[in-house]
């Protein structure tokens, strides 16, 4: 039996395949773009989910209509966690746990994603982990490519928004492109991983789970006794 964190890591790799999938451009803050049907699209590049709007179908209208969003990087992972989280717990939960969402880069507002911005050493990189491709020395004149967040897909390959699906030689190589003169230092994969908190994560399911509808008790039975002279039991 697959664990919670098991069928999260699972959904994360979905969402990484379905966003390449849906036409998402790739845009720096001030040319990001957001349906205005869900979302209001603040002055910074972010996106703000619009007052009424239902929570699961404003994310997974990035998914069905990409062509209507641009983005950068970091807030695309967010995105790949956020319909992740939706498909393991379902729209009714979902909806009722996240009230307000807003979208830009790591400023994750909601406390169960805080932790998708932090990035810590680990042994390895697993499927569904956040991983850093850094470029030390890129070009000044070219911000955007100070790096590349990806999702681990497993089987060599990582998710990019901008770079696509590649293996990490050709994410690294996109990224020494844009390095600056003299001797620049090479790109390469960060030991260290973003991870949602599985377990604060799942408690929120555990706790759905265990509500159970209140039943009163039925009333006690009245003590049984007999009348008097005629052997006959009554209340």
């Amino acid at each position: 039996m697959f664990t919670f964190e098991q069928n999260l890591r699972r959904e994360i790799v979905n969402a990484a395949y379905a966003l390449h999938k849906s036409g998402m451009s790739f845009a720096v803050f001030t040319k990001s773009k957001c349906n205005p049907d869900y979302w209001t699209r603040t002055s910074n590049g972010g996106w703000s989910l619009k007052p009424g709007a239902n929570p699961a179908d404003a994310i997974r209208d990035i998914f069905d209509n990409g062509w209507a969003y641009a983005t950068e990087c970091a807030t695309a992972m967010v995105i790949v966690y956020y319909k992740a989280v939706l498909e393991v717990y379902g729209d009714d939960l979902f909806n009722k746990t996240i009230k307000s969402i807003y979208l830009m880069d790591w400023d994750v507002r909601d406390p169960l994603f805080a932790a998708v911005g932090s990035m810590n050493k680990v042994p390895e990189l697993i499927p569904g982990d956040r991983g850093y491709f850094a470029n030390p020395d890129h070009s000044p004149d070219l911000p955007q490519w100070q790096g590349e967040n990806v999702i681990v897909l497993g089987d060599g390959r990582y998710y990019g928004h901008g770079i696509g699906i590649n293996t990490a030689d050709h994410i690294m190589n996109a990224l020494n492109s844009k390095r600056g003169g003299g001797n620049p230092r090479p790109a390469y994969l960060m030991n260290s991983a973003g991870r949602p908190d599985f377990a604060r994560l799942e408690r929120v399911m555990t706790a759905e789970s265990a509500i159970t509808v209140w039943r009163e008790f039925p009333p006690a039975f009245a003590p049984i006794r007999k009348e008097a002279g005629k052997g006959k039991m009554f209340v």
